[in-house]
C-alpha cells in the first residue's frame, strides 16, 4: 500500500487528487494547506510520497521539500512537485535539494497514478513536457564546483545503467535496452544510488548535469 500526503493550499484541488488517486494500492493518510503543515503531517504519518505543490501559504513547496528530505526519519519519504509551465525555476531548485520529480498539475488521471506508483517504487516522474526546457536550462547555469559524481567507483555495466537513467529511461526501458531483467535493473541503480550517495534518480540526473558529465542536447 502506498501512503500518501496531498499539499494544495486549495481543497477544491485537493478533492481532485484524493478523487484521481482512488486505487486499492493508494490511501491518503493526511492533507495539507500549506508547506509547514505538509512538514509536520510527514513527521507523524511517515508516507512513501508527498504530492506538493509549489506556491502555498505559511511555507512554500520547494521550502517544504527541503526539511522532509534533511529529515533523517523521513528518508523513505519521496517528495513529488505539482507544477506548471511557469514554475520551471522553482522545479530546478526542488530537484536539486532532493524532491524525487514532478508533474504538471493538468495531468492525466492515468498519468497521475502511474507516477505516484512510479516514486514510490524508486522511479523519477518527470513531466516530458518540461523535462527538455529544464535540462535546457542546465546549459545557462555555472558548473558547481561542489558536484561530483565518482564515476571510478562504478562497473561498466553501472555507467551504462547511469547514463540510460539519465537520458529518463524507467526501469523496464533500461532493462530492455540492456537485455536485463527489471529487476536487476532495479539493483544496479540502487547500487549506483549507494555509490555517488544520491537520495534517488532524480538527483542523479541532476549531478550528471551539474558535474559535467553529460551536456543539454547530449539527447539531440
Amino acid at each position: 500500500m502506498i501512503r500518501l500526503i496531498l499539499a494544495d493550499d486549495h481543497g477544491l484541488v485537493r478533492a481532485g487528487l484524493r478523487a484521481m488517486l482512488a486505487e486499492p494500492d493508494i490511501t491518503v493518510v493526511a492533507e495539507a494547506s500549506d508547506g509547514a503543515e505538509a512538514v509536520r503531517s510527514a513527521l507523524e504519518h511517515r508516507p512513501d510520497v508527498v504530492l506538493m505543490d509549489v506556491r502555498m501559504p505559511v511555507m512554500d513547496g520547494i521550502e517544504a521539500t527541503r526539511r522532509i528530505v534533511a529529515e533523517p526519519q523521513l528518508r523513505q519519504t519521496r517528495v513529488v512537485l505539482l507544477t506548471t509551465f511557469d514554475e520551471d525555476e522553482y522545479v530546478y531548485e526542488a530537484l536539486r535539494i532532493g524532491a524525487s520529480g514532478f508533474l504538471l498539475k493538468d495531468i492525466e488521471p492515468i498519468a497521475l497514478v502511474l507516477g505516484v506508483r512510479a516514486v514510490a517504487q524508486g522511479d523519477a516522474p518527470l513531466a516530458p513536457a518540461v523535462t527538455r526546457r529544464l535540462i535546457t536550462d542546465f546549459a545557462r547555469r555555472p558548473r558547481r564546483p561542489d558536484a561530483r559524481l565518482d564515476l571510478d567507483s562504478l562497473t561498466r555495466r553501472e555507467y551504462d545503467v547511469l547514463m540510460l537513467v539519465v537520458a529518463g529511461l524507467s526501469n523496464g526501458d533500461i532493462a530492455d535496452r540492456l537485455g536485463m531483467s527489471p529487476a536487476t535493473a532495479k539493483t544496479h541503480i540502487t547500487r549506483i544510488l549507494t555509490k555517488v550517495d544520491a537520495r534517488d534518480r532524480a538527483q542523479l540526473v541532476v549531478l550528471a548535469y551539474e558535474s559535467g558529465l553529460v551536456q543539454p542536447g547530449w539527447l539531440g
